[in-house]
């Protein structure tokens, strides 16, 4: 296993992170074999362990703080912020109301006294970023939080943030968390490069891109849109649509430039976001055992100059070949956003009159 530093935190992290999304209901709700998991991952060399507050309601804090019992000190422990965690109003997002209440109930899910990483899940246009960094400024002086970061922020949000920070002279975002696959290269043309300028640690997710890199979703192949990750977003797996047609071309080309190298496809898939300069860690989210050993075997590869050439050949640099499961969408796109509310029309519509 190889390890870099985290941005300019001087934390050591592995060049694997283990992601426990699926730990829980979501995916697998045997506590016992998500303990057995992060064993494995820590037993393989893996010392960077990431999750959430929403991930299955804080059932994969419970998972993961139930497994570093004894081994806490030799992870950085990752977790984050945002989603909303119940009914009712101020129960989520980034305002220091609700940072404050939530910081302390992960700390009790995964029954330490302070997180390594603690990351904003998403952006809030509710909350100013001032306020929020703000209240994780005093989390690291209250030594409750060691650094933080934001996750699957844009590059205009990354740069507001880090301008404010400045101008007010509060601690800054660490880190960035990214969607980045071979189907999904988007954050190549900004994000990336704007991390590298601010010196930013980065850890990516979705490296297999919802599945479509494991080798389960071949042209031609029957899929099943009644069960599993395809029955949750059908829209993503439907062979129909030409987005789909689109991923799946790219899959078969993919397969066979694996095949010439003497790799899987998984392999292939989790190898890529590490070859980018600004990419510290990549997070591998399996459900089983026998998922991470086998992305684990990617760990040892190491991608020569001809074949990013082929890959670029195959899906270009900074391009997107579907929208990543759960990245964020500015809501100034959202209707509402985009048109006056119908009396101030009416009243435009009179002055014009």
């Amino acid at each position: 296993m190889r390890y870099r530093i985290l941005g300019g935190t001087g934390i050591e992290v592995s060049a694997y992170c283990l992601g426990t999304m699926m730990l829980g209901a979501v995916g697998n709700p045997d506590h016992r074999e998500g303990v057995r998991l992060v064993h494995t991952a820590l037993d393989a060399g893996i010392n960077f362990v990431d999750t959430a507050d929403m991930y299955s309601a804080g059932e994969s804090e419970e998972i993961v703080g139930e497994a570093l019992q004894g081994r806490r000190d030799d992870v950085v422990l990752a977790t984050k912020v945002h989603f909303p965690m119940g009914e009712g109003p101020n129960r989520g997002g980034n305002s220091r109301r609700w940072i404050l209440r939530a910081v302390e109930d992960s700390l009790r899910r995964l029954r330490t006294d302070r997180i390594d990483l603690y990351q904003v899940h998403r952006p809030d246009h509710r909350t100013d970023v001032e306020e929020t960094l703000s209240v994780l400024g005093d989390l690291v002086r209250a030594g409750k939080i060691q650094a933080f970061g934001c996750s699957t922020f844009p590059a205009e949000e990354i740069v507001e943030a880090h301008g404010v920070a400045e101008r007010r002279a509060l601690p800054r975002f660490r880190t960035e968390q990214p969607p980045y696959s071979l189907l999904a290269r988007g954050v190549e043309s900004s994000v990336l490069p704007v991390a590298r300028r601010h010196g930013m640690g980065v850890l990516t997710w979705a490296p297999l891109a919802s599945g479509f890199l494991t080798g389960r979703y071949r042209r031609g192949g029957a899929v099943d849109l009644s069960s599993g990750r395809a029955a949750l977003t059908p829209h993503r797996f439907d062979p129909a649509l030409p987005e789909n047609v689109r991923k799946l071309e790219a899959v078969e080309r993919f397969v066979e430039l694996a095949d010439g190298i003497g790799c899987t496809l998984p392999e292939l898939a989790v190898a890529f976001p590490l070859a980018h300069p600004a990419v510290t860690s990549v997070i591998l989210g399996p459900r089983t055992v026998d998922q991470l050993t086998g992305l684990l075997k990617g760990a040892a590869l190491t991608l020569d100059d001809a074949v990013l050439d082929r890959i670029d050949g195959i899906v270009p640099p900074g391009t997107d070949l579907y929208r990543p499961d759960g990245a964020w969408r500015s809501p100034h796109l959202d209707p509402a956003a985009r048109r006056r509310p119908a009396a101030e029309r009416a009243a435009a519509d009179d002055g014009d009159a």
